[in-house]
């Protein structure tokens, strides 16, 4: 269910509070969350996945991204969030491509090489190519 980027964050498509608890169990320490609220019915709220990840002593930092794209705020949030948790993080979004792409822009911007970005997405089963101009 999660995807190892490298041992710094896994990605995951949409999570459940019961999920959080079992990320918790699994060593991470720090969740993002990439997905807005009411993107698809029945989907869990932010607000229960923070509660979840309060109650599982997780860190926990809401940055929804939709489909219309990504904002130079966004990579800021994302790279801020990456260097405040204190270990793993889980990042999520409804298939885990936004938050690998996210993941992407914002560790280009603190000087990870390209080449390197995309194998560690393409192991994981994501591809970078949409976003190569922008790394």
């Amino acid at each position: 269910m999660f995807r190892k980027l490298d041992e710094t964050i896994s990605v995951a498509g949409q999570i459940t509070p019961d999920d959080v608890a079992a990320a918790a169990a699994g060593g991470f320490a720090f969740v993002i969350n990439n997905r807005p609220d009411g993107e698809q019915p029945g989907q869990p709220m932010a607000a229960e996945i923070a509660a979840a990840a309060a109650a599982a002593g997780l860190g926990y930092r809401a940055i929804p991204i939709t489909h219309a794209g990504f904002s130079e705020d966004q990579v800021t949030a994302m790279r801020e969030a990456l260097e405040a948790a204190d270990g793993p993080v889980l990042a999520f979004c409804r298939s885990g491509t936004r938050s690998t792409f996210i993941w992407a822009l914002a560790r280009s911007r603190m000087g990870d090489a390209p080449d390197m970005l995309a194998a560690k997405a393409e192991a994981a089963g994501y591809d970078l190519s949409p976003l190569r101009g922008m790394l």
